[in-house]
């Protein structure tokens, strides 16, 4: 496998230290199928300079020109964001962002709600536990494979009750799409996916992105990569990578988790692993509020 620093068709996985703004111009037009990436939000973390709104949504809006430029015309971009909260009062980034894709001639496909239980508890509105996707592509004739990401049936073995079909599988025998509501879980403190990374997102989240909009081989591009956790999923699943960050130690971080995905060697929670477990060899706790048994978070 080979990792580069700079852009390169011949890398597996580019790793670019710096502002994704200088990478993009090396990419050439057309060159991503996949654009897919969590950028800072304004909130103050490590890695950003927190700034007025305004100028925040305007660097925003010259990173996403560029990736419009780079994407192909059956390709896809997914720009999972949360909300810009200033003075108590939310500010949803998918909100404030449609118009930026617009611009462009981008069309959504899916406004993807990312559902997890964990996070911070709010005093004075309800606690957030939840972040969009939303998903544009260029053109009408874009990849998606629903096949790669089906998920068990709700009812399997279910069958047509009347007309032509009575008593055939009314379900397909693969799966069925998984809907726009993702519950997955965030990678919060024993997660085994956990960095030093503050907002580190699954590789799961990734893994379904990857395998519904791209096809083996295509370049996935992630302005904003952290600890590579794109990267990952891009090489796990054979496809090439790219991105940038400024900070390094996290590109360090995903230089090493890629060599380990590389080698079948990176621990990562699998994608259809269940939500809630009865914790193994420990007591079930009863719930003092209804006696109802609860049940760890996996």
């Amino acid at each position: 496998m080979k990792i580069s620093d700079s852009y390169s068709k011949n890398a597996n996985v580019v790793l670019y230290r710096g502002d994704c703004r200088d990478l993009l111009k090396q990419i050439p037009n057309g060159e991503a199928m996949l654009i897919v990436t969590s950028p800072p939000y304004n909130v103050g973390k490590e890695y950003e300079k927190k700034m007025p709104l305004d100028e925040y949504l305007k660097l925003q809006s010259e990173v996403i020109r560029e990736c419009a430029r780079i994407l192909n015309e059956r390709g896809s971009i997914c720009w999972e964001v949360g909300n810009y909260i200033e003075n108590g009062e939310v500010f949803p980034l998918d909100i404030l962002l449609y118009n930026e894709f617009k611009k462009h001639g981008l069309k959504m496909r899916n406004r993807i709600i990312w559902h997890f239980e964990h996070g911070l508890h709010c005093s004075k509105r309800f606690s957030g536990r939840y972040e969009s996707i939303i998903w544009f592509t260029k053109g009408d004739n874009y990849v998606f494979n629903l096949d790669e990401i089906r998920v068990p049936q709700k009812y399997p073995g279910k069958k047509y009750y009347k007309g032509e079909k009575r008593g055939l599988p009314s379900g397909n025998p693969l799966g069925k799409n998984p809907g726009d509501i993702w519950i997955m879980p965030n990678v919060k403190h024993n997660h085994i996916e956990k960095t030093i990374h503050p907002c580190q997102f699954p590789v799961a989240l990734i893994e379904r992105l990857v395998l519904s909009l791209t096809n083996k081989g295509d370049l996935v591009f992630d302005p904003f990569m952290g600890v590579g956790t794109t990267a990952v999923a891009s090489i796990i699943h054979e496809r090439r990578s790219a991105g940038a960050d400024i900070v390094d130690k996290y590109l360090q971080i995903a230089k090493e988790r890629v060599e380990k995905a590389s080698k079948g060697m990176l621990k990562t929670r699998p994608m259809d692993r269940p939500i809630y477990e009865a914790p193994k060899n420990s007591p079930i706790t009863q719930n003092p509020f209804n006696n109802k048994t609860l049940i760890s978070y996996a």
